[in-house]
C-alpha cells in the first residue's frame, strides 16, 4: 500500500480554491428524448440499447413527499451509441424487456442506495455498479452533489432546479424531461475522470469494494412500531397520549396509501401532536385545531376523530419508552460500560487519524455501528487478526480492515 500523504495531497488538489467558469450544460446532446409508455415503444428502445456499448448510465425520478411511497415515476437510460432513454413505469404494464437486458450490464449511478431500491422494486438489478457519489467521498471531495461534480471534474453547470418535483405528474414538462436526461448523459464522462482520481491517490480498489458491498447490502429490517418516528412524539410524557398519536398515525397511514399520497399531505406529524394537546371531541373542534384547515383535513375530519376516540378508549396502551435493538446510546458508556467508552474514545482517535491521513470521511473508512459494536464487544483476546476477524464478522471490507485492524489492536492494548 503505497504512501497516505499522497493521497491526501491528491484529493487536496481536486478540490480547487478557486471556482473556475463553469460552461452551461442546458440541454441533451441529442435533444430531449420522447418518454416511452407503450409497448413497441419499450421494444425499440431495447432494441437500441442493445446496439450501443459500455455500461448503462441510469438514474431514477420519484415523487418523494407528494405519493405514498418511493416508487420510480421515471427510470432514465443512456448508454454509448444508443443515446438517452426515458421509461415511464407508471404505464407499462410489462417491463420485461428492460429488465431481461438491464439485468445483464454493469450500471452507472450517482447516489445508488437511493435508486437501487425502487430500481429493486421493477426487478431491475445490475450485474456490478460505480457510484460516482460514493467515488467522490472515497477521493475525499469536500461535497458530492453530482452538480458540483461535474463542474469539478468536468467543467460543466448542471442545473438542478426540478429535483424535488412531483415526478407523477403527467404529462411531464419538457422542462423537466430535459433535466432528467441530462443526469445520465454525464454520468460516464464523470465516472471516467473520477475514476482517475481514485487511481492516482491509490484508491480504486477500496472503490470496487464500497460498490460490491452496496450492491448486495441486505435491505433494512422492517421497525416494528413505526408510529414512533413521528416528530415530537418524544414529548409525549403519557401511555394513553402515546396511544392517539400510534392510531392517528395508523389511520393517517391507511389512508395515504389507498389513496397513493404522500402522509404529511393528509395530515402534518404536528397536527397530530396538536390534536393530542387540544383533546377536541367534535368535528368541529378538531378543524380549529392548528393542521386540520386544509381541505383533505376538513374532508377526512371525522376519520381523524375517529382515531383520536379510539386511542383514548383502548385498553392497549403502548409502553412510554421502548428499548431500541442493539447497543446503549453511547454517550451513555462512561456510566453502563466505563471500559467500553475508554476503547471507543481511542478506536475514534484511530479513525479519526486514519481518515486524516487517507482523506476519507470517517464513517467511510468504517461504518460507525461496527466500531461501536468492536468497541462493546472486543475479541476476548486481543490481537490483529482476532479485531480483524470481528470487523470482518460484521461486514467491514478487506481494505477498511487493513487500514485499521492493527492500529485498533495496538490502541485497546494501551488501555
Amino acid at each position: 500500500m503505497s504512501n497516505p500523504e499522497h493521497h491526501s495531497s491528491t484529493a487536496a488538489a481536486a478540490a480547487p480554491a478557486q471556482e473556475p467558469e463553469l460552461i452551461p450544460l442546458n440541454s441533451p446532446s441529442e435533444g430531449i428524448p420522447e418518454v416511452i409508455a407503450t409497448a413497441p415503444a419499450l421494444q425499440r428502445a431495447v432494441r437500441a440499447l442493445q446496439q450501443g456499448s459500455g455500461d448503462l448510465a441510469v438514474d431514477t425520478e420519484r415523487a418523494s413527499g407528494f405519493r405514498y411511497g418511493q416508487r420510480a415515476f421515471l427510470v432514465q437510460i443512456r448508454r454509448e451509441g444508443a443515446g438517452t432513454w426515458l421509461i415511464d413505469p407508471e404505464t407499462l404494464d410489462d417491463l420485461s424487456p428492460l429488465v431481461d437486458f438491464a439485468n445483464e450490464h454493469p450500471w452507472i449511478l450517482h447516489a445508488a442506495t437511493q435508486d437501487l431500491p425502487c430500481l429493486n422494486e421493477l426487478g431491475m438489478n445490475p450485474v456490478s455498479l460505480f457510484d460516482t457519489e460514493l467515488a467522490g467521498r472515497l477521493a475525499g471531495f469536500p461535497r458530492v452533489s453530482l452538480g458540483t461534480m461535474v463542474g469539478e471534474l468536468l467543467g460543466l453547470k448542471l442545473a438542478k432546479e426540478h429535483s424535488a418535483v412531483d415526478w407523477s405528474t403527467r404529462p411531464l414538462p419538457e422542462s423537466w424531461l430535459n433535466y432528467a436526461a441530462l443526469d445520465v448523459e454525464v454520468l460516464d464522462a464523470l465516472r471516467g475522470k473520477i475514476t482517475e482520481v481514485l487511481e492516482e491517490q491509490g484508491k480504486l480498489e477500496f472503490a470496487r469494494q464500497e460498490f460490491d458491498y452496496e450492491l448486495h447490502m441486505p435491505a433494512a429490517a422492517p421497525v416494528s412500531e413505526p408510529w414512533r418516528k413521528l416528530s415530537g412524539i418524544s414529548k409525549i410524557k403519557s401511555r394513553r397520549n402515546l396511544a392517539v398519536a400510534r392510531e392517528l398515525w395508523t389511520s393517517r397511514e391507511s389512508l395515504a396509501q389507498s389513496r397513493d399520497i404522500a402522509p404529511g399531505r393528509l395530515l402534518p406529524d404536528k397536527a397530530i401532536m396538536a390534536a393530542i394537546d387540544f383533546r377536541a371531541s367534535s368535528v368541529p373542534a378538531l378543524l380549529q385545531i392548528p393542521g386540520f384547515h386544509g381541505r383533505s383535513a376538513k374532508r377526512d375530519a371525522p376519520r381523524w376523530l375517529d382515531a383520536v376516540q379510539r386511542g383514548r378508549s383502548t385498553r392497549e396502551l403502548p409502553e412510554l419508552r421502548v428499548d431500541k435493538p442493539g447497543l446503549p446510546h453511547h454517550r451513555s458508556w462512561v456510566e453502563k460500560n466505563p471500559q467500553a467508552a475508554a476503547r471507543l474514545a481511542l478506536a475514534k482517535d484511530v479513525v479519526s487519524a486514519v481518515s486524516e491521513e487517507w482523506n476519507i470521511p470517517g464513517e467511510n473508512l468504517l461504518t460507525p455501528k461496527f466500531l461501536r459494536e468492536l468497541c462493546w464487544n472486543p475479541p476476548t483476546v486481543l490481537s490483529e487478526g482476532s479485531v480483524d476477524e470481528a470487523l470482518g464478522t460484521m461486514g467491514a471490507r478487506p481494505w477498511q480492515r487493513e487500514l485499521l485492524s492493527h492500529r485498533l489492536a495496538a490502541a485497546f492494548k494501551q488501555k
